[in-house]
Formats: structure tokens, sequence, C-alpha cells
């Protein structure tokens, strides 16, 4: 029953990244990033992206914070081009003030974006890869490489959910996907691993106390969760206090990064207790 849970909450969040995706920011795609607030009058995001797209026939998107500051994205622009826009929206709608103005070119956002996809891949494989090696002198009912192939299942299961979170809020508020959502996710994959071999070394430890005797599985699992179970609980819970006063009380720049977290936090926790221990009893409860 957990992990049918599991699974169907990893199977809805990849059928929202795929009908909605994800929203890359220009750290990824390269592009500009130009966020502004009028001072002589109130000035709508529709009217300034009206006017970008006809005075210099260019790709605009607009939208308005609750500050009351429009964040503009274009194309990446020269100095050049950006005080040639800075005049043209003077002129056109008073004076302004600039808040912040970033170019990243496509060649360096293509670049970024493959890193990060490589270092998602290298960090779950990786992490996999080095339970096998560590659990090698394992053997019996419960193999090393299969204490490796839980934990890819169990981290690909914690990323989902944020990303598939991501590409929600993507939709339903216009949140990007950044570089720092990336540093979100490996965060996340970092403690999440954590509590998962903690629990998988207790269960691997009863195992090998049997002496080759016959045992309960399914009792022996029981048991090793138990064992560790408080301590998985109140490490995670330490982590969810400090994350939910930054959530609330922190900084509005950093809101999505501290969600992202919180939400990989819990998922990740429950993960570890409720789903890498029923994928090991299923591997060794036919021998």
């Amino acid at each position: 029953m957990l992990i049918f849970a599991a699974v169907v909450i990893v199977a809805l969040s990849f059928i929202i990244i795929a009908v909605f995706g994800l929203h890359p920011s220009i750290d990824l795609v390269g592009g500009t990033e130009w966020q502004i607030n009028f001072l002589d009058k109130e000035v709508s995001s529709n009217e300034v992206k009206s006017f970008l797209t006809s005075e210099f026939e260019v790709e605009v998107s607009a939208k308005e914070m609750s500050t009351g500051d429009i964040i503009i994205r274009l194309p990446d622009i020269d100095h050049t081009k950006h005080q040639a826009y800075k005049k043209s929206l003077e002129t056109e709608f008073g004076e302004m003030k600039e808040k912040s103005f970033s170019s990243v070119g496509p060649i360096v956002g293509q670049e970024l974006k493959e890193k990060a996809m490589w270092a998602m891949l290298g960090v779950l494989l990786g992490i996999s890869l080095f339970v096998m090696w560590a659990f090698r002198k394992v053997s019996g009912i419960i193999s090393s490489w299969k204490y490796g192939i839980t934990t890819l299942v169990t981290l690909v299961h914690d990323i989902a959910i944020p990303t598939g979170l991501l590409a929600l809020l993507g939709y339903l508020q216009g949140v990007e996907v950044s570089i720092t959502s990336i540093v979100a996710l490996l965060v996340i994959l970092g403690f999440s691993v954590n509590d998962t071999i903690v629990v998988m070394d207790r269960i691997r430890e009863n195992l090998t106390l049997s002496g080759g005797k016959k045992i309960n599985l399914k009792e022996t699992i029981n048991k090793s969760v138990n064992e560790t179970i408080m301590r998985s609980v109140n490490t995670s819970l330490t982590l969810i206090i400090v994350l939910l006063f930054l959530l609330f009380l922190g900084p509005q720049s950093l809101f999505y990064f501290v969600l992202i977290i919180l939400v990989g936090t819990v998922f990740g926790t429950y993960s570890s207790i409720f789903v890498a221990s029923p994928i090991l009893y299923l591997w060794g409860r036919e021998r």
C-alpha cells in the first residue's frame, strides 16, 4: 500500500511535468531579465510589452510583481540596446527606476543547463554505485546491488515530487527553474540519501547478526525501521522547523528555494522509511 501510494504520487508528478513543462530562467536558456518601476504613473505589464514589441520588433514577456515592479524578459541585448530601450520607455511612460538588469548569452545558458543535468545524473548514479560498493560484502537474502537500486529508486522519488511542484508553480504563478532550483534539488538528494542509508545499514546489520540462521525477513526489516525511525524523524524535524521559519519569516527571494527543500525533506523522510524498506522486502521475500 505504501509503495503504491508513492508510485501514484511520483506518476502524478511526471504527468504534471509532461503537461505543464518546466519554465527555465535566463540562467539556463540565456536572455535578459530587467526589473523596473515607473515613478510618475502606474503602467501595466501589457502596456510595456506592447510598446517594446511594436517599437523594437522584439519578442518580449512582462509580468507585474506585488510590489508594483515589472519584470521584463528579452533576448540577450548589449549595453547600447539596453540604453535605447530605457530611453524609449522613459519617453513613453515617464521616469523609471531600474531595480536589476541581468543578461546571459545563449551559449552560456545552454552550457549551464547541460552541466546542471549532468550534475543531477552524476549524483543519482554516483550515490547508487557507492552504496553497491559499500555493501559489497553483503550476501544471502539481499545482495549489494539491490541496495544500490533501491537507493536509486528512492532518490528518483525524492526529486520527482519537488520537480513536479516546480512545474505546477510555473504554470500557476510563473515560477522559473534556475540554478538555485537545481541547488535545492541537490540538497534534497544529499539529505535524503543520508536517512536512506541509515535505515538500510541497520537492515544489513540485523541480517548479518542472524549468522545465517533462518529468519523472518519482514520482522527483521520492521525491527530495523523501528530502531532508526526516531533518529530519522528527529533529524528531519529539526531541519523542517528551520525551513518553516525561513519560509514565513525569511526574505521573499528565498521563498521558493526554501519551499522546494521543505517538500523534498518531507517526502525524503517518508521514502527512507516507507519506500526503501518495502522495496528491500520485495527483493528478498522469495528467498
